[in-house]
């Protein structure tokens, strides 16, 4: 994390200059070469090496290099090659880890004529108000969303069955319920779990865990921005509710297990709930034709505390498109134009990947209306909000990785997690 944190600072340093646009720059007329970076997903890779073909084909002077990396790698892996004045010309990553880059200048705008739109005001009018928020500053719109995202519950209604539980009844509302029942669900060996009944998603603590402490009363930055961890008491608990999940509590899950997301298209007995987004369905059906066609899986709303405030969801967040401005204008402009074609196949993209693009179009398209639970995902939407981002954002997620980590793995306190949570958060809030 030091690395990564020392990249980003340089990244913040380093001068804008594009004539270090990738080691040299396309002449304006001559052939250009788009370099696209994205995470993996094999059933967007099927799909968007054919929109590659289809436009190369179409635009004979362009090439375009597509390569994919881990969701979790590929964030280390820009920041060093921006650092380095060696980013490629299309990138796309969570908006809460791309968001510095339009703060400190490294990204262009988006040329929304390139893009297949006639103005600017065309373009953001066709997308869900509010989507484009993340990605506007000053006026200018810095990124296209290939997806906006949250989180609900998919559960393998199998294992409840096994556990002589029945889902469509003892499913969990509240997290003191998905506690409970995966107490009923858990299988140990010895001290290892061979089972889980739930487990979080331990790299995105933005996204899902910062919602629970909010359904507390707790806040991450307070309204006016001065101040960082807000509400002691709903940090405290929250805190107090990991520690009791790990390993040293009640031992029902871990970071240090695989993701339980990534475990759930098996249908293994391994897991029985998972928190993921509408785009898991299609990776079940990639990976397991027979559970995804045998019913035998379901989604529920996001839990909440049975003394909760506030009814807050899973935040959701966008991963958006964005262009490197340090290359020459004729490759910023092929890339909106490569960026624009792979976005104009929006019913594709969600009935082959099941991710949804936020337009208002594809939003009231019988297409999404008809996609298994997409109401319980539309209402849980609804209840949530756009995941925390800014210039600093990837940091603060650091930090409550380590309180969260430090509580569960390592036997520290809450109440100590909590006061170095708060110090290291303010510091980084004071500092920018």
């Amino acid at each position: 994390m030091k690395k990564i944190l020392c990249a980003l600072a340089i990244v913040a340093l380093i001068a804008v200059s594009p004539v270090f646009a990738g080691g040299q720059q396309e002449k304006e007329d001559g052939p250009i070469t788009i370099t696209f970076w994205t995470h993996e997903d094999p059933n967007r890779t099927e799909i968007e090496e054919r929109y590659i073909a289809e436009f190369e084909a179409s635009h004979p002077n362009i090439t375009v290099e597509r390569v994919t990396q881990s969701s979790t790698k590929i964030q280390e892996l820009v920041l060093t090659a921006f650092a380095a004045n060696q980013g490629p010309d299309i990138f796309n990553m969570s908006i809460e880890d791309e968001y510095a880059y339009i703060v400190n200048g490294r990204v262009a705008p988006v040329d929304a004529e390139a893009a297949g739109y006639s103005s600017t005001s065309s373009l953001v009018g066709s997308y869900l108000e509010g989507s484009l928020d993340p990605v506007t500053l000053d006026g200018k719109v810095y990124g296209l969303p290939l997806e906006l995202t949250n989180w609900s519950l998919y559960i393998n209604k199998k294992v409840f069955k096994d556990a002589g539980l029945n889902p469509d009844t003892d499913y969990p509302k509240t997290w003191e319920e998905v506690a409970e029942v995966s107490e009923k669900l858990v299988i140990r060996d010895g001290d290892i779990v061979t089972r889980r009944g739930f487990d979080f998603r331990y790299p995105y603590y933005l996204v899902s865990m910062v919602p629970m402490v909010e359904q507390l009363g707790g806040q991450l930055i307070s309204d006016d921005g001065k101040k960082a961890i807000v509400g002691d008491e709903a940090w405290l608990s929250f805190l107090e509710y990991m520690q009791m999940w790990g390993p040293n509590g009640n031992n029902l899950g871990s970071p240090t297990y695989k993701n339980a997301r990534k475990l759930f298209n098996k249908d293994n007995n391994d897991i029985a709930m998972a928190m993921t987004g509408l785009y898991q369905q299609g990776r079940i059906r990639a990976d397991n034709q027979e559970f995804y066609d045998s019913g035998e899986w379901m989604v529920v709303p996001f839990p909440v505390f049975e003394n909760a405030v506030n009814d807050t969801a899973a935040c959701y967040y966008g991963h958006y498109y964005m262009v490197n401005g340090q290359k020459s204008a004729a490759q910023q402009k092929a890339s909106w134009e490569f960026i624009g074609y792979m976005l104009s196949h929006g019913e594709e993209y969600l009935k082959t990947v099941n991710i949804i693009q936020p337009t208002t179009e594809l939003l009231e398209s019988e297409t999404y209306k008809n996609m298994p639970y997409s109401d319980v995902f539309s209402a849980d939407m609804e209840r949530g909000h756009v995941v925390y981002f800014g210039e600093e954002s990837a940091k603060l997620q650091e930090l409550i990785k380590g309180a969260v980590e430090s509580v569960m793995l390592s036997g520290v306190a809450p109440q100590k997690a909590l006061a170095t949570l708060r110090a290291e958060a303010q510091e980084l809030l004071d500092d920018m």
